[in-house]
């Protein structure tokens, strides 16, 4: 009989103590008693129980009152099966070491090599979720793809070595290399990304510096009369703004702070026609006279200069400005309204003492006249 080793020489080079313990686990799979082995060797075609083995040492510890619906067509594919069933495994040595697992489909070389009792895989590539031992529910594409996960399941990786690093669960990677650096998060999907160690509840789409522009149909003309505005982080983040208090600590009225937005010289401009051909005018302010005013009113970029205006933040400002001049107008108003009524009493005392000064005139005169 032929033994198999898993020739990943370079890709375990990634993972130093897998060389060292690939050896004894190989041995110790080696070691295991057939005694349900249906026949010694095993044929070339049909078994009983609806199984079917192509190759040398296909299928070879099958017990054939348990296993059935199992499809081996390579050299020793399916080899440890025993009760398995209803797997489906095309390429020497796929699902090598599968003993229980059971509705597998490993198309490759040393596709699901390892795997033991995880079941549901299905997996299309040379060495993809070779090292899967009890992981279920995983979708593996492309050479090398879920190559280490050893337990995750639910994971769907479509690309070369895509998830290679990962041993979480529910996760999604698209793209040659995507979700590389993944470990031991969970629900993250990782589009043309490599991902970060450790990142859970992640989207990642794209790779900074290599794709500069996004174009996403649907969002321009549809309105949302519920939403919030977006913003982008310098790290390329997206969020939204939150004002609810519980997520904020020193609270206190913004008083004189916002007069430094009375020193910003707004200006009219042109982007730069790499940035806009069609040079359309635009109406804002420069970043760069705007740190010098209040450094906090400006968002930076990833070297640290000033990129663009946290506008919103002006926004706040002008309101709290607007609030303070609307205040001193109401109380500019009120004066205006008690002079009002000053200046209508004494016009009303001016006319009374008026018309005392013309009665007495008159009594002045019939004095005159009546001497």
């Amino acid at each position: 009989m032929k033994t198999t080793t898993l020739p990943l020489r370079n890709l375990m080079n990634r993972s130093p103590l897998r060389a060292f313990l690939l050896i004894p686990l190989v041995l110790a799979c080696f070691a295991l008693s057939l005694t349900a082995r249906a026949v010694t060797p095993a044929p070339d075609g049909g078994y009983p129980n609806a199984n079917t083995a192509e190759g040398e040492d296909a299928l070879f510890s099958l017990d054939t009152s348990q296993g059935g619906d199992n499809t081996a067509n390579g050299f020793q594919a399916l080899f440890f099966n025993t009760t398995g069933y209803q797997n489906t495994a095309n390429g020497a040595s796929a699902l090598f070491n599968n003993t229980t697992g059971f509705n597998n489909t490993a198309n490759g070389f040393q596709a699901l090599f390892f795997n033991t009792t995880g079941y549901q895989n299905t997996v299309n590539g040379g060495v993809a979720l070779a090292f899967n031992t009890t992981g279920y529910q995983n979708t593996a594409t492309g050479f090398a793809a879920l190559l280490n996960n050893t337990t995750g399941f639910n994971n769907t990786a479509d690309g070369w070595q895509a998830l290679f690093n990962n041993n979480g669960n529910n996760n999604i990677a698209v793209g040659a290399n995507a979700g590389f650096n993944l470990t031991t998060g969970n629900f993250n999907i990782d589009i043309g990304n490599s991902g970060v160690a450790g990142d859970s509840k992640r989207i990642r789409i794209g790779t900074a510096g290599t794709q500069t522009k996004t174009f996403i149909a649907g969002i321009s003309g549809a309105t949302v009369a519920s939403g919030v505005g977006v913003i982008v982080g310098s790290n390329g983040q997206l969020g939204t703004v939150v004002s609810s208090e519980r997520f904020k600590d020193a609270v206190k009225p913004m008083d004189k702070a916002s007069e430094v937005i009375l020193a910003l010289k707004p200006v009219t401009f042109r982007y730069k026609p790499e940035l806009d051909p069609e040079g359309i005018p635009q109406f804002g302010l420069v970043a760069e006279q705007v740190e010098k005013v209040n450094p906090d009113l400006v968002a930076r970029d990833e070297e640290g200069k000033p990129y663009t205006v946290r506008y919103e933040a002006v926004n706040a400002m002008l309101l709290n400005e607007f609030l303070k001049e609307h205040k001193a107008f109401v109380e500019l108003k009120k004066e205006i309204a008690a002079l009002r009524v000053t200046v209508k009493e004494q016009a009303s005392q001016i006319q009374r003492m008026s018309a005392d000064l013309e009665a007495t005139k008159s009594s002045a005169q019939m004095v005159v006249n009546n001497q």
